[in-house]
């Protein structure tokens, strides 16, 4: 039995109807490199039964101590049934992205079962008219609580789901793992009595350990080693509210080779950057379009994993954040990346200085029914919608990917999307991903706010091909451009956002394709036509 740590235990606490905690992927499988060309849903069963001692998160449920007096703790579920966690769909024919982003982002809406070991995959077949895929591709939808996993361990995660070859055996050696039994309301309140009295022992050690970092940051503030200036608290926009239940999911990949290139536009750049000014120009071209733009830059919550080696495979989360600004004032695409990575460089050294590990060592001693408490306050009192809520105006998580080819039950993963879990007062999250030769920039909004997601992932995409053309020294000044070659963000009519898809997104003779892949993925025109998985 193991406790969870206090970033972990405040996932739990945030949990809600309408904001379920949990993050994912929508990872797309090639069977051509499987045995015949043909994978079953029993295969993926069977495949996944192999490699479950791989992963601690697989088997682990949480249980919960009585009137959240404490953290909850992992255990080993004896009831653990491997075909709960894994389901199996079909879409309906055409079978092409857009649907299934939408069934994505049903499934995803839907909160897990706290009582069991927290994840699902859903294998989704029939999609046979996604551009850039063979027929006969099938997709995980894939769902882990955020208090099991960060980004770093869930690509441990993604390691225990999935082999370097096709043919890859099964793991060596007999599965030693052991169900432990569920412990009784008493073991666990007994539990927490020694730990309310441990507890304070814990602030004063994490206290003085923060101390120096404290010192360190106050110095350097004061010889302007970087500054505090009102550009890290960000103008409320429509997605700084209370949210919903429903969700949208959508993304665009673009070659990965371009966003490096991007980088020597401005001298000393990362690849992080780039990202951030193609999310700010995104997030600029949109609200624009409603008239909503502030005349003030948005931010970004830029997660940092602290994870060690020795952590690797550790549940839970081991992350500090960064406030970065995205530049949507500035309207020149090469200005925004220098000017973000300006502000990055700044937010960095302030997080260095106070210690990016201490920060997340002091969420650890937190008490978990003040916090449980707080966070039920939150969402009951409404208080997003009144302007109490985050600093910041979206999260950009950048989770690298595996740089290779991987399978899984031999199957060739083409490419992966990554998906986010929502808040009140955070209404539009991204994930930024890597994946062999491709660069995938997703997000996740809730759909009340966010009913366009096509025209938003427009956004993205000029937002991407504008800085690529301008860092490449191609594109013509903004000011020059003919009125035909306007984005497709900039020509819609500035108005307020209404309930119903009322703004033009596309033009007749060039249609929008919200998340289409582009010629990074592998092109295999001479494939014969093959079957998704089936049931048996």
């Amino acid at each position: 039995m193991q406790q969870l740590q206090g970033m972990d235990a405040s996932f739990v606490a945030l949990e809600t109807r309408n904001s379920p905690m949990h993050i994912g992927s929508i990872l797309i499988y090639n069977p051509e490199t499987a045995p015949d060309g043909f994978v079953r849903f029993k295969d993926i069963l069977a495949f996944f039964e192999s490699r479950l001692q791989l992963s601690k998160t697989m088997r682990q449920r949480m249980v919960r101590v009585p009137f959240d007096l404490d953290y909850p703790y992992w255990i080993e579920d004896p009831d653990f049934d491997l075909e709960y966690h894994v389901r199996h769909v079909a879409l309906p024919a055409p079978g092409n992205w857009r649907q299934l982003c939408i069934q994505a982002a049903r499934i995803f809406a839907r909160p897990l079962d706290l009582d069991r070991p927290p994840w699902e995959f859903t294998v989704v077949e029939g999609l046979d008219n996604v551009e850039g895929l063979p027929k006969g591709c099938y997709a995980y939808i894939t769902k882990v609580h955020h208090a099991a996993i960060d980004g770093m361990s869930g690509i441990d995660l993604m390691e225990a789901t999935h082999t370097l070859r096709p043919d890859e055996p099964p793991p060596p050696g007999p599965d030693e793992w052991k169900p432990e039994k569920v412990p009784n309301p008493i073991e666990l309140l007994g539990k927490s009595y020694f730990n309310a009295i441990a507890n304070p022992l814990k602030q004063i050690e994490v206290a003085a350990k923060a101390a120096p970092g404290l010192a360190k940051a106050l110095r350097g503030l004061a010889a302007k080693e970087f500054d505090v200036s009102t550009e890290m608290i960000a103008p409320k926009t429509r997605f700084n509210r209370k949210i919903g239940p429903h969700r949208v999911v959508e993304g665009v990949s673009v070659p990965l080779a371009d966003i490096k290139a991007i980088r020597s536009a401005v001298e000393g750049a990362k690849v992080n950057d780039v990202f951030l000014a193609i999310i700010g120009g995104a997030m600029r071209r949109y609200l624009d379009s409603k008239g909503e733009l502030p005349g003030k830059s948005l931010t970004a919550m830029a997660p940092i994993s602290v994870r060690s080696k020795g952590e690797k495979n550790a549940m839970g989360n081991q992350v500090a954040a960064m406030i970065a600004p995205l530049g949507t004032q500035i309207a020149d695409p090469v200005e925004r990346l220098a000017w973000v990575h300006d502000r990055t460089t700044n937010s960095k050294a302030m997080t260095d200085a106070m210690g990016a590990r201490n920060m997340t060592e002091m969420s650890k001693v937190s008490p978990a029914l003040w916090m449980s408490l707080g966070a039920q306050l939150y969402t009951r009192l409404s208080l997003a919608n009144r302007g109490v809520g985050p600093i910041f105006t979206t999260v950009v998580t950048n989770v690298p990917g595996p740089p290779v080819p991987i399978y899984s039950a031999g199957a060739r993963l083409e490419s992966m999307m990554g998906l986010i879990c929502l808040t009140d007062g955070m209404g539009l999250a991204h994930v930024v991903q890597s994946y062999t030769q491709e660069a995938t920039i997703a997000f996740t909004a809730d759909r009340e706010m966010m009913d366009d997601p096509e025209f938003y992932a427009a956004c993205i995409r000029e937002s991407f091909e504008e800085l690529r053309d301008a860092a490449a020294g191609t594109a013509a000044p903004a000011e020059q451009k003919p009125p035909a070659k306007k984005s497709l963000a900039e020509s819609a009519p500035k108005k307020p956002a209404a309930k119903k898809r009322t703004a033009p997104r596309k033009k007749p003779s060039e249609p929008v394709k919200g998340g289409t892949k582009t010629s990074t993925r592998r092109s295999n025109k001479a494939a014969q036509p093959l079957k998704g998985p089936t049931i048996e």
